[in-house]
């Protein structure tokens, strides 16, 4: 089984996440043999498995790591973070992710419901199946409930031409951050440590998702489709404005108005228009600023970690993960 290369330079942690996805692998059991195949090719086309690698290493912290329960617990948090994103494939009518064609767009958008809904029952299911305590199902519920809440904010402020960050800030908290939040502070929790060294954890977490997401966001001003791996500036075609777009509108409110106003009529022509504005006006350079704050953050809570070998490959991930900003 093939996963991506980064994890060559930590073998054990590299064989964790094997196994991880050998468990994911196992769970999913379709009638609908051409659904199942789709959501097994969907593991396995070059996601880089950022968060099931947190939740192993900050279990290491604790007494009571058990390393079946801890890929468990990984395994969930995958399998919630691919439900999330057949249901953005959804919402933005994505036809590729990783290069590959969405399940979306191979069987519909209804059959891609029904299978982000199934992922959704797979996380559920691995958690009551391996949880020692219902502590464990309380957060993982609490943080779902949180994602959603974080894509409802999204949609509410959609074509909201005055959105301040504060509200960008905050309905990133929930749709991306919420899932790098509960992957390490799930696992600091599975470990046996205590609520205190869990909940800095979820902060490490949160702080990392908050950089990476706002990043993805810059990248969208920046990169081309095939470099991103995905369409790029389809949130601003869909109405959702990200931090570039925001910081680049609060300079010059008046000229963004009338491309902006066209909503779903929007150009490639205006599209373009707006993308160079955003470059201009140094809405990329604010946003990564913005990033950059997050990433020192969790770096600063890394380094308050106890010492040892994990520690340091935390380190060394969240380094190389957030390093375009750094």
């Amino acid at each position: 089984m093939q996963i991506h290369p980064m994890w060559e330079a930590y073998p054990e942690l590299q064989s964790e996440l094997i196994q991880t996805i050998e468990l994911m692998d196992s769970k999913i059991r379709l009638r609908n043999k051409p659904i199942e195949h789709a959501l097994i090719d969907m593991m396995h086309t070059g996601g880089k498995l950022v968060r099931p690698a947190y939740t192993l290493l900050f279990s290491t912290f604790g007494e009571d790591h058990d390393p079946s329960r801890a890929r468990a617990f990984a395994a969930a948090i995958e399998v919630l973070h691919m439900a999330t994103l057949i249901h953005d494939d959804i919402i933005d009518d994505s036809p590729k992710r990783r290069g590959q064609n969405t399940i979306q767009s191979k069987y519909g958008k209804d059959v891609a419901v029904y299978a982000g809904d199934y992922l959704f029952t797979i996380s559920f299911k691995l958690l009551t199946d391996y949880s020692n305590s219902m502590k464990q199902m309380q957060i993982n519920t609490s943080g779902m409930e949180r994602i959603l809440m974080g894509e409802i904010d999204q949609m509410n402020l959609r074509y909201h031409q005055k959105i301040t960050i504060r509200n960008y800030l905050t309905q990133i908290s929930g749709k991306t951050a919420q899932l790098f939040a509960l992957a390490c502070y799930s696992g600091a929790l599975e470990g046996g440590q205590t609520e205190k060294f869990a909940r800095h954890c979820y902060y490490i977490g949160s702080h990392i998702g908050m950089a990476f997401q706002i990043m993805d966001d810059v990248l969208d001003y920046s990169q081309t489709a095939e470099s991103f791996g995905k369409p790029v500036l389809e949130d601003m075609r869909q109405g959702i404005y990200s931090a570039p777009l925001i910081y680049a509108i609060r300079k010059n409110p008046s000229i963004f108005k009338e491309l902006l106003k066209k909503r779903e009529q929007i150009t490639n022509e205006d599209t373009h228009k707006v993308q160079k504005l955003v470059i201009d006006l140094g809405g990329l350079d604010e946003a990564q600023r913005l990033a950059r704050k997050y990433t020192f953050k969790a770096l600063k809570r890394i380094d308050q970690l106890p010492d040892t070998a994990e520690k340091e490959i935390i380190r060394k991930v969240t380094t190389s993960l957030l390093q375009r900003i750094i």
